[in-house]
This record gives C-alpha cells, sequence and structure tokens, in this order.
C-alpha cells in the first residue's frame, strides 16, 4: 500500500496543475483564517499561503523549479491583474487630479527611501555589492523589480523573493505603523501601503476602502515606473 502511494505521489508531483491546485488551495485556507481570526494583518493571507508551500515543498523535497512548473500561470496573471488595477484609478480620477502635488512629493521620497533604506541596511550589515544591487528594487512590483535587478547587476531570483518578503512584511505592520502615527486618511494609507508593499499591500488596501485601494495602485505603478528611471541613474553615479 505504502509503495502504490509513493508511486501515485511520484507522478503526481510531476504534474504541472498538481501545484496550480495546491497553491490555489494554500490561498483559500489563508483566506479563510484571515477571516475566522478577525482580519488581523499578522495572518495575511498570502504570509499563510507561503508558509504552507514552503512546508509542503520541504517535505516532498520537491524543487522550486518543479513547483514553479505548475504555478507559472498565476505567475503569468500578475500582468492581467496590474493592468486591472486601472479600474479603480478611473472612479477616482477627480480626487487623483485634485492631490497630484501631494502625490507626486509622496512618490518621490517614498521610492528613494525605499531604495536608500534597502541597500544602507544591507551596506551597514557588510553585504556584497550585488545583494546592494538585488535589493535595491524590493518596494516594487516583482515583475519591474526583476526587470530593475538584471539590468543593474543584481539577481533577479532573490529580488523576487526580496519583494514578496517586503509585501508581506509592510501589510503585516502596515496598520500598527500607521495607526501609531494617527494616519487615518484613505488617500495616505494607500499611498503608503502602494509605495512600500507593491501589490500585496495594494491588495489590503482594496480590503478597507475603495478610494485606499485606488490610490494604493496608482502609488504601486507609478514607484515602479519613477524606480525603474531612478535607480539606473543613481547606480551609475555612484560608479
Amino acid at each position: 500500500m505504502t509503495g502504490d502511494v509513493s508511486q501515485l505521489w511520484v507522478y503526481l508531483s510531476t504534474t504541472p496543475l498538481l501545484w496550480l491546485a495546491v497553491t490555489l488551495i494554500a490561498y483559500q485556507l489563508g483566506s479563510w483564517l484571515f477571516r475566522r481570526l478577525g482580519c488581523s494583518p499578522i495572518f495575511n493571507p498570502v504570509l499563510i499561503a507561503v508558509l504552507i508551500l514552503v512546508l509542503l515543498l520541504k517535505l516532498s523535497n520537491t524543487p522550486y523549479q518543479t513547483y514553479f512548473k505548475g504555478a507559472q500561470f498565476i505567475h503569468f496573471l500578475l500582468g492581467p491583474a496590474t493592468v486591472a488595477l486601472a479600474i479603480p484609478l478611473y472612479r477616482e480620477v477627480a480626487m487623483i487630479r485634485k492631490t497630484f502635488r501631494p502625490i507626486a512629493i509622496t512618490l518621490l521620497l517614498g521610492s528613494l527611501a525605499a531604495i536608500v533604506s534597502a541597500v544602507g541596511i544591507a551596506w551597514l550589515l557588510g553585504g556584497e555589492r550585488v545583494l546592494l544591487l538585488t535589493l535595491a528594487p524590493k518596494s516594487v512590483t516583482t515583475p519591474i523589480a526583476m526587470g530593475i535587478s538584471e539590468q543593474i547587476g543584481g539577481l533577479p531570483s532573490l529580488t523576487a523573493v526580496a519583494v514578496v518578503l517586503t509585501g508581506i512584511t509592510g501589510t503585516v505592520i502596515g496598520d500598527l505603523v500607521l495607526n501609531w502615527m494617527r494616519v487615518h486618511d484613505d488617500t495616505a494609507r494607500g499611498m503608503a501601503f502602494g509605495v512600500a508593499s507593491h501589490g500585496i499591500g495594494t491588495a489590503h488596501a482594496m480590503q478597507k476602502s475603495r478610494t485606499a485601494g485606488a490610490f494604493s495602485a496608482l502609488a504601486m505603478a507609478l514607484n515602479g515606473l519613477l524606480t525603474a528611471l531612478l535607480l539606473p541613474i543613481l547606480i551609475s553615479l555612484l560608479r
């Protein structure tokens, strides 16, 4: 019986749809726990899903490459999902026009702060040059961050890990920090999540309000564009 189960697992583990289904189930379980436990940011659905998947991959000795063959369809959907964020932006276009100047200042300062903090902390801890370049675009959504990392000489695969960890961390502690700073305006909170925590933060902001979600989507998109323009220039100046 054990031999049959082992053979069945060997067959299923090589089937791409297995890991696609496991990823979706893990996220649904994370969403269920998130709602069940009072929607606490500590129990972020993405964080729970990542922990479940890491545990399963570790226990089954499944290489990441094998997992990605099944989950790559979800990765492909990152592009269309990002484009779809134009819908909440369109709904809030009037407010965006009124607050254009604060948005521009926030984006510039937020983008620079994200780059300088990541590189500065890694440098103080003794990180090598390639690690500094890898971490520099960590606050930008994954597809853009990987492209920037490759362009400036970083490691795109490690950048993707840093991006996910940044998004999860920002989402988990973002509400606590903003509440402590007494920032309750949905526009400001949305901008903060979008600049600091990209797509994961934007999904969290959309759960709070339509306005927060729209401004978070705007901040995420423009921060990606601004970082893609600024970072190569900063690197070339430092060189």
